[in-house]
């Protein structure tokens, strides 16, 4: 006799709950660095000559630290999307650093945290918590380990270079997100300054800025174009001026492709970066979704807002609270009081506004007042396009009950 097999019950997810003193959850380090930078970059902005140089090294090192968080951080490490050789590791680790943004190992520990607990109290940048938590208020606070326990990162950990990364974390932000650029533009073209104010504190304000609105931005503001499960959207001006991340909807849907797809991959300046390493055979095993799968998303997608901009289409009034008459009720209003109606579908039109408009003339509209025209109307004269249904609509009064 067969065994009967039961049914499992689910449960829904145990949140831990984080009873630390208010002084112990502050990141006080983030505290007091995050407003610090933009703070120093406003005062370079006012008080250094603006160099072209430096401007230029300035958008180049940017692009630079942009695509350590981008093609590195996020898309090889945290998803693993492709597989890079060694001298590639090495660049997107030092430009990660640029970045500051804290070390890999954290920085996947918090991603992954974000795309497996997505608009939960477990997601470190929960976009249910408004704009402002979700852009930059939970880097206010510190991350309690426990809710992390179950997240696994051992192929971030067991990554020699990654972990050196890691332990000399703070010493690599200072000399190459502040230091080196100052040099370079010293001693390249004597704008110390510039080096420091414009170079350092003002690409690291704006890289922060740009990272933080991925965060934000996306999660609140743009297009669902795959899924709607969640709050990740497709935006095109994020995806500009970040490298392609602002394809977040994509990215929460496919989030182990190395790019976006070629349906709206115009602007994934990353996904152009990784194909060119690939190229020059520094990348290799580059995941892509299957364009099938990817299709289907999108036309369930589209179908799925046709359908609602389909209901969300008022037609006023609704029939259901229009007035009802009699066949005899409305022979008296159209005898007795004149009105210029007619019906069609069993419903009352008053077509008074519309006698002078009827493209076939006043004579068409004028031998059809008081009588049922559904056969004209429907093709025993002329079959009506959509156009004339949707005028018709807006002349309704009231529906005929035989």
């Amino acid at each position: 006799m067969a065994e009967t097999i039961e049914k499992p019950t689910y449960k829904p997810i145990a949140f831990p709950k984080d009873d630390r003193p208010l002084f112990k959850k502050l990141a006080w380090q983030n505290i007091l660095f995050l407003p610090a930078v933009p703070i120093l970059a406003l005062y370079g902005l006012f008080t250094t000559e603006m160099k072209l140089y430096t401007i230029i090294f300035a958008v180049v090192f940017g692009v630079f630290s942009g695509l350590g968080i981008t093609a590195g951080y996020h898309r090889l490490w945290s998803h693993s999307s492709y597989k890079a050789t060694l001298p590639l590791e090495i660049f997107l680790l030092i430009a990660g650093v640029t970045a500051v943004q804290e070390s890999a190992i954290l920085w996947c520990r918090h991603h992954r945290a974000h795309h497996r607990y997505t608009d939960t109290r477990l997601d470190p940048y929960n976009a249910l918590k408004g704009f402002f938590y979700t852009h930059i208020g939970w880097l206010i606070f510190r991350k309690d380990r426990l809710r992390f326990s179950s997240l696994g990162i051992p192929d971030i950990k067991i990554d020699q270079f990654i972990k050196w990364q890691h332990e000399n974390y703070n010493f690599l932000a200072i000399v190459f997100s502040f230091i080196v650029p100052t040099a370079i533009c010293g001693y390249g073209w004597g704008d110390w300054r510039g080096g420091f104010y414009i170079a350092s504190a003002l690409r690291l304000a704006v890289i922060h800025q740009l990272t933080f609105c991925i965060n934000s931005i996306t999660h609140i503001f743009g297009t669902a174009t795959f899924g709607d499960t969640q709050t990740s959207k497709d935006l095109t001006l994020v995806a500009l001026l970040t490298f392609g991340e602002g394809y977040h909807n994509f990215h929460h849907e496919f989030p182990n492709d190395y790019g976006c797809t070629s349906i709206i991959y115009t602007f994934d300046i990353t996904r152009l970066f990784i194909e060119a390493m690939a190229f020059l055979g520094l990348a290799y095993d580059l995941k892509s979704t299957p364009l099938d799968q990817v299709k289907k998303c999108y036309d369930q997608m589209k179908l799925k807002q046709l359908r609602k901009k389909k209901d969300d289409i008022e037609i006023d009034p609704i029939l259901e609270k229009l007035p009802i008459y009699t066949p005899e009720e409305f022979n008296t209003q159209v005898k007795e009081y004149n009105k210029k109606w007619i019906i069609i579908n069993d419903v009352i039109c008053d077509v008074s506004s519309f006698i002078d408009k009827h493209p076939g003339g006043r004579g068409y509209i004028i031998s059809g007042i008081g009588k049922d025209m559904s056969n004209a109307f429907n093709g025993g004269v002329y079959q009506h396009h959509s156009a004339a249904h949707n005028i018709l609509s807006e002349l309704r009064v009231g529906t005929i009950r035989y």
